[in-house]
């Protein structure tokens, strides 16, 4: 049975990376989807892909009206408004405190803050009263850095603390009628664009080099893809497996958080052991 039948969700950052993996699998759980996203060209492949089951719209999130355009779009279309899903972002580009000027400081923090923060609240406040007229959820993508330190630099890691803060006050401040809930994804192969005081956005982050760096540093050798997260958004959305959640976060970080002192994992060695 479709875990999320006859529901409809609105996902920001959706036409990339794990936005438009949860899109892929909010379809394939039986919800329809407003897809709000910066870039038109890949807009126009997720309508081309998804056809009747999405609607469209450019929408800057850090704005007001980019918020309320998504929402009215996607209400317009389906009817109603059960699940934001607040995930667009951007990246510092792992900038070092010591290495940042004056002006990556005051404009760096405020392009990262806009969308990584302040983007969150406002697509929430947007949904908001839609979500209680259907009793919905929330759900943000957090990231690991919103957990621990070196997920990024300094501005991105702060912005993802600040988002985990938003969302367990949301959490409290919204019981029991709109479930919040969030998604701490671990290093993930996906485009995420860079904030542009920190410079052009990479092209190079689906190299081996990276890949191998991750898996030596995750307990389960994972270099996560989009799509390994989708799952735990649809755990969160559910009425009926997620209905006991908020203010939880998933941890889907290939078990970082287990990573040990003397080693990142200890299971290496289990296969020798038992023979196979």
């Amino acid at each position: 049975m479709s875990q999320l039948a006859g529901e409809v969700a609105l996902v920001t950052g959706g036409a990339s990376g794990i936005g438009l993996a949860v899109v892929a699998r909010f379809i394939s759980e039986g919800c329809r989807v407003g897809v709000a996203d910066l870039n038109q060209a890949a807009l126009e492949m997720v309508r081309s892909r998804f056809g009747a089951e999405v609607v469209t719209v450019v929408a800057n999130v850090s704005t007001p009206e980019g918020n309320e355009r998504a929402v009215k779009a996607t209400t317009d279309a389906f009817g109603k408004l059960d699940i934001f899903v607040g995930n667009a972002g951007i990246f510092d580009g792992f900038r070092e405190f010591a290495d940042l000027s004056l002006d990556n400081i005051f404009v760096g923090h405020q392009q990262i803050f806009d969308v990584n923060v302040r983007g969150l609240l406002l697509g929430a406040r947007a949904s908001l009263r839609d979500l209680v007229r259907s009793r919905g959820c929330m759900i943000f993508t957090l990231s690991i850095s919103s957990l621990c330190p070196d997920g990024g630099g300094v501005m991105y890691v702060a912005s993802k603390h600040a988002a985990l803060g938003a969302m367990r006050q949301l959490a409290h401040e919204l019981a029991p009628v709109v479930r919040v809930n969030g998604v701490a994804a671990g290093a993930t192969r996906t485009p995420i664009r860079w904030a542009p005081a920190f410079g052009p956005t990479p092209t190079d982050y689906d190299s081996r080099e990276v890949d191998a760096a991750i898996e030596a540093i995750t307990p389960l050798s994972i270099r996560a893809e989009a799509v390994d997260h989708a799952g735990a958004y649809v755990l969160l959305a559910s009425r009926t497996d997620g209905r006991l959640l908020t203010g939880t976060v998933i941890e889907t970080d290939a078990g970082f958080g287990v990573r040990g002192l003397r080693r990142t994992r200890g299971g290496d060695r289990l296969p020798a052991r038992f023979e196979i």
